[in-house]
């Protein structure tokens, strides 16, 4: 397996400035630059930057990719939004993510390798573009994405089966989130079990949104439209965490690490049912249409009568693969035909009497006995 590594940063608070750009093409010659943007692969060498750097310079998102197993996501979020006490419940158990303060900054460095390389060929491409949004999410404190590096640490039993979950789950599940437990390589069936519940505030209604702009002061909306005006990227995010912060929401139960696996594997026996169900109905399906397929070949073969036993001597005498395969499956249905019409006697005479003519033919002949044609090894 060739080496293959895929780099991609995006800049969303703040774009690139042209001594920025230049300071980056510095790094690497051929990467696609933009003023929001560094991408890079690498199918020999390496990267010479140090994306930590970069982040705590430009950046707001980093994800990187390697075939022999290496995944990495790093997500810059201004402090203000996000405390390190915030995290510590669903960290504890964690020693793949690293948190530092850069500036104003909090910085999330979620680095796993897998034990074995991906057999499935991915480029990088694309993952970022899906992911971005947890960073939205986490701006507006949505906090599902570290239940879901709790769930991690659940799935590699770090964690003991008494220990409640940090949230009460993670539904309704969206697609940034499942894209991040398939680009990590979660238990798929761990994940839906935490998913069946989640907060009441994971989602946020325009309804309540209208009634939350309702309530702020004349003079503080008029802030808040100035700096919007002004390109503050952060006042949607702002408005939702206020939401959450300020609305009630109502407790719910808790599930135990040792109530989320016994669901899971609930989950996953129900999968597997429902897989082997499908596989059954499709194995029924192929064999209903090879029935039918079957019955119009005897159909035709019974009304060519004598004639298809010349055409059977002259797929032989092609003395190729092709003719070989003819012949023998047009035997095959002959048989099937004189065991269904009582003229069993008739076929075996015809078949020896080939057998004796083209004996020496052996791979024709290796055909026959695969088939398990009688009378083919005489």
């Amino acid at each position: 397996m060739s080496e293959y590594q895929y780099y991609e940063f995006q800049a969303i608070d703040r774009p690139l400035d042209r001594a920025a750009q230049e300071a980056l093409r510095s790094i690497s010659s051929r990467a696609r630059i933009t003023a929001t943007s560094f991408t890079n692969h690498y199918d020999w060498g390496d990267f010479r930057g140090n994306p930590r750097n970069l982040m705590e310079q430009w950046f707001d998102l980093h994800l990187y990719l390697a075939n022999w197993g290496t995944r990495r996501l790093m997500m810059r979020v201004p402090e203000r939004f996000l405390k390190r006490a915030d995290l510590d419940p669903f960290l504890r158990e964690v020693d793949w993510v690293k948190i530092w303060t850069s500036g104003d900054s909090l910085i999330l460095d979620i680095n796993h390798d897998e034990e074995e390389p991906f057999d499935a060929w991915d480029d990088g491409s694309g993952w970022l573009a899906t992911l971005a949004q947890l960073r939205a999410d986490v701006l507006s404190g949505d906090l599902r994405l570290f239940y879901l590096l709790w769930l991690a640490a659940v799935q590699y039993e770090l964690v003991s089966d008494g220990e409640l979950e940090p949230l009460p789950g993670i539904g309704p599940l969206t697609g940034p989130l499942e894209a991040f437990a398939e680009f990590f390589v979660m238990d798929r069936n761990l994940v839906e079990a935490a998913a069946e519940s989640g907060a009441s505030d994971a989602e946020i209604s325009k309804h309540d949104l209208r009634e939350a702009l309702a309530a702020i002061p004349e003079e503080e909306k008029t802030e808040l439209l100035v700096r919007l005006l002004q390109g503050d990227s952060h006042v949607g995010a702002e408005l939702k965490s206020r939401l959450r912060n300020e609305r009630p929401v109502p407790s719910a139960p808790r599930r135990t690490v040792s109530e989320l696996r016994m669901r899971a594997q609930e989950i996953r026996e129900a999968r597997e049912r429902a897989e082997a169900e499908r596989q059954e109905a499709e194995r029924r399906r192929q064999l209903e249409e090879a029935e039918k397929a079957r019955r119009v070949r005897l159909k035709v073969l019974k009304q060519r009568g004598a004639g298809i036993w010349r055409e059977i001597e002259e797929e032989i005498e092609r003395r190729n693969a092709p003719g070989y395969d003819k012949a023998a499956s047009l035997l095959s249905d002959l048989q099937l035909l004189a065991a269904e019409e009582g003229s069993q006697g008739e076929f075996d005479r015809r078949l020896a009497s080939i057998c004796a003519r083209h004996g020496n033919k052996w791979k024709f002949m290796e055909r026959l006995i695969k088939l398990g044609l009688a009378l083919a090894e005489e």
